[in-house]
Order: structure tokens, then sequence, then C-alpha cells
């Protein structure tokens, strides 16, 4: 395939994966395979993919703290719990063989469609249903401890955990949910991306290219955040996930 090409689809899949990493979750789904379809293993696609993951974090949180959306009274015990779990998950990911590593990552999408697809009202907080203190929720910390694990592990469809922990266990409502999703995400993607680096797994240009799609989606993404469909997205992430399973097992 000419490299021409192959960078204009990463940066078209790193376009729909940032908007979809913005409004929920799963983007990984999509992005991890089209890595693979480089000829890349699946650690070092885990691993060059958290460039994008990072970087559309970053222009996520300040979009969504320019439209005042970012809560930051409880955020740093929040981001705090993912980040131990971050380091953990990406010390195994670093070191788990690529025997393992492939089917984990196609168990982890289909795990999420079917969440997806079965349980979604898990993460709907009711409209002003008050917002609970971390301290007070100790079941949110252990969910954001085993998302920051797996974050720093897999990444993809980490996005419905935090989700669960902070729209669910705390209540937050969606839009600021999804702000501090991705502050989280900022956190436990650099320590596993410094893990990853350290070990040599990353290919910098495919994962910068694939960096410049997600930016470009998670800023349209913000603008988006609070007229979204929530039920149009659910459907829309099942399908896409799908996809993205069907693409990884034909590599």
């Amino acid at each position: 395939m000419d490299p021409i090409f192959y960078y204009i689809i990463l940066v078209i899949t790193g376009l729909i994966a940032g908007v979809i990493n913005t409004l929920a979750g799963g983007g990984s789904n999509l992005t991890v395979p089209a890595l693979m379809m480089m000829g890349m293993p699946a650690d070092v696609a885990n691993a060059t993919n958290r460039l994008g993951v990072g970087l559309q974090s970053v222009v996520g949180v300040r979009g969504f703290k320019r439209h005042d959306k970012l809560d930051l009274t409880d955020a740093l015990p929040i981001v705090g719990m993912t980040l131990g779990g971050g380091l953990v998950g990406a010390l195994a990911a670093s070191y788990l063989p690529n025997t393992y590593l492939k089917p984990v990552l196609l168990g982890s999408m289909v795990t999420m469609a079917l969440i997806i697809l079965i349980k979604p009202s898990v993460v709907m907080a009711e409209e002003g249903e008050p917002i609970q203190r971390l301290s007070n929720r100790p079941q949110a910390k252990w969910i954001l401890f085993v998302a920051g694990i797996y974050g720093g592990f897999v990444q993809a469809g980490v996005g419905f955990m935090l989700i669960a922990a902070i729209a669910g266990s705390l209540r937050y409502d969606l839009v600021r949910t999804n702000a501090l999703k991705m502050l989280c995400t900022i956190g436990f993607t650099f320590v596993a991306l410094a893990v990853f680096i350290v070990r040599g797994q990353v290919e910098w240009l495919p994962g910068l290219v694939l960096a410049c799609g997600t930016m470009i989606g998670a800023h349209y993404a913000v603008k988006m955040a609070i007229k979204v469909s929530q039920k149009t997205l659910k459907w829309f992430l099942f399908v896409m996930t799908l996809f993205a399973c069907g693409a990884a097992m034909m590599i």
C-alpha cells in the first residue's frame, strides 16, 4: 500500500476515533486495528495508539474547560485513582507476549460491544441528580483504579469504564463526565506511553499522523458534546465496535 494513502486512512480513522472517544468511548477499537493493518505487532500498535489518545485528550480537556464544562472540584482524587492502575496495566501490556495480547484486545472489544448493547443505563445519571464526592463512594474508587489498569493495558473501551465510575457512581452529567474522563485519560495514557517509549514499542511517525486526526476529531466533538443523542451514539458505537472486531480478526 502507498504510504501516503495509508497515512490518509490513518488521519480519517483518527478523526472518527477522536469524535467517538470524546463523546463516549471505544475509538481505539478502530485505531488499534488500523495500526495493526500496517503490519505492526499487537503490542506496538497498542503502544503507538497512545500518542493519538493522549494528544486528543489534551485537546478535548482544553475544549471542555473553555466551555466551562470541566468540574475540578473532585478532579485530583478522581485522576489520582487511575494513575496507579495505569502504570500496572502498561507494565503488563509491555511485557505480555503478543500471542496473549491480541486475544485480549479482541475480547475487550466484544465485551464493550455487549455492554453498549445490553446495559447502557448503568452510565446514565438522572437529570438534576446531585453529584456525589469520591470520598463517599468507595465503589467508584475501585472502578477508577480498575479503569486505570485497563486503560494502561489495552485502552480500547476504557471510556465506558470511566463513564461507569464518573457518571454511574458519582452521578455527573454526561458532558462533565466526558470532560473528567478525558482528564483521567491524559494521566494514565502518558504514564503508559512513558513505559512503552522506554521499551521501544512506539512507532512515532504513524502515531503522530494518527494523532493529527484524533486531535481534529476531539476539537469538533467538544462542540457536539452537549447536543449529541446518547441513544444514537450507543448504536453507532455498537456498530463501529463490531466492525473493529472484524478488522482485527482479519489481520
